[in-house]
């Protein structure tokens, strides 16, 4: 309980520009973020499977981005190493190279919940070999007090992570 309070905190704090709440209701909500990465598809989609380069630290179990992995295939785990355990944060449903991803599962503090998630990463190259990337995280399901007050708390943090991943992909 007190980990779920934590991170619901750590959650309310985060910021990001370009995210957006799609729909909100007891029974669960929609976010969406969409950034555009000055690199071709290709190269968004090798990073996409770095996630424990890209992804805040902050947001993770462990303390360390870097005990998160992903792997890029159907039945694939995006998966965070503890001591002695893990997280099985989501599941690989389907993977397109360059295009489409689509995981199931429920994030970070929505576990103790009985909410369940679909997120996809669409990426399109555009004109001049940039990328736009979009990440659409559908939750429903049940939380004590309604789902709808996680939905501007997950917002921010989805969209902090698109921003991340686009900085990490533009610095290389």
């Amino acid at each position: 309980m007190r980990l779920t309070l934590a991170l619901l905190a750590v959650l309310a704090t985060a910021g990001s520009a370009g995210a957006k709440v799609v729909d909100s209701q007891a029974n669960g909500f929609e976010v969406s973020e969409a950034v555009e990465i000055g690199a071709p598809t290709g190269k968004v989609w090798n990073a996409l499977g770095q996630i424990g380069s890209w992804w805040d630290s902050e947001h993770t179990f462990s303390g360390n981005a870097s005990n998160l992995s992903i792997d890029l295939k159907p039945g694939g785990c995006f998966c965070e190493i503890l001591p002695g355990g893990g997280v099985s944060h989501m599941l690989v449903v389907y993977a397109r190279p360059d295009s489409v991803v689509r995981l199931s599962g429920a994030l970070g503090p929505l576990q103790s919940t009985g909410a369940s998630g679909h997120m996809t990463w669409t990426l399109k190259e555009t004109a001049g070999h940039t990328t736009s990337f979009t990440l659409t995280y559908d939750v429903g399901g049940y939380a004590v007090g309604g789902l709808n007050k996680w939905a501007a708390p997950v917002d921010k943090v989805l969209g902090q992570q698109a921003t991340r991943l686009k900085r990490f992909v533009e610095a290389k």
